[in-house]
């Protein structure tokens, strides 16, 4: 399992999601790594970590390599940044530990189960269809470089995103990923999704920001009012014309807003 350990101070903990890696958290890093330790991992199967083939890519093992991390690197108080699949990776493991976790920073994710799927994921999942088109043509990562912003990315920036994911070997978990979006009960995963959502409320005491893109075709505005329903002192920020990579297509407005709200951590004070 690789990650990044950069900078000094205390610590933050940067979950990403699928089909990114911990590049999707690189001007964060490069920012406030001067002020603050980030550790940014890659998911097993994801950026840099191995990719086996023949391996259980599900929520609860997600959550065991994420807390298996953190207790090696002896963690023992920091914040969480979490987006896509890191929502309820991260948030799986910090309702194990809410002690440990003294902020959280919510972008474009869920922590909670949900039957709304849009049609373009849902294709990835059907059996034959969904391995050609996200293992054979990389559709699933392809597509998110247009889909997944309203700012056209960079040509070297999208080359950053899709650099991990350049062989049908090394697509395996953004296939698993996707089938493993829990919709039902008789779902593998779903147990462990219930038990991430219950254990949200250990951590409904602890200071949150939520930075949501608008346009964002999965997470919707659904879930953002879902998040501030469960977590109504949050503060919320809405960019209504920011796609799901909300770092990418709002980074200008978004980072004085994380930048302060980790700054935050040892005054108690909670204005922005």
């Amino acid at each position: 399992m690789a990650y990044l350990d950069e900078g000094e101070g205390p610590v933050v903990v940067c979950v990403h999601g699928n089909p990114s890696w911990s590049y999707l958290y690189r001007n964060l890093v490069s920012q406030l790594s001067g002020q603050f330790r980030l550790i940014v991992p890659d998911h097993l199967g994801c950026g840099f970590s191995d990719k086996p083939l023949q391996y259980d890519y599900s929520l609860q093992n997600h959550i065991a390599n994420l807390e298996a991390l953190l207790t090696h690197l002896q963690i023992q108080e920091c914040m969480l940044v979490v987006h896509d699949w890191g929502g309820a990776i991260g948030m799986g493991w910090a309702g194990r530990n809410p002690e440990i976790v003294k902020r959280m920073v919510v972008l474009n994710t869920a922590a909670f189960r949900s039957k709304r799927i849009p049609f373009r994921i849902a294709v990835c999942r059907w059996p034959v269809i969904g391995d050609f088109l996200v293992r054979g043509l990389n559709g699933f990562a392809r597509a998110a470089l247009f889909m997944a912003v309203t700012k056209k990315m960079r040509r070297d920036v999208a080359a950053g995103f899709l650099a991990p994911y350049d062989s049908w070997k090394n697509r395996i978990a953004i296939l698993r990923f996707v089938q493993d979006i829990p919709l039902k009960a008789d779902h593998p995963s779903w147990d462990s999704l219930v038990e991430v959502e219950r254990s949200l409320e250990r951590l409904q005491q602890q200071p949150m920001l939520i930075c949501w893109g608008g346009k964002d075709f999965c997470f919707t505005r659904h879930f953002y009012d879902e998040w501030l329903a469960r977590f109504p002192d949050a503060q919320g920020h809405y960019f209504p014309e920011a796609g799901h990579y909300v770092l990418e297509d709002a980074l200008s407005e978004i980072y004085p807003l994380i930048k302060r709200f980790l700054e935050q951590q040892d005054s108690g004070h909670d204005r922005l």
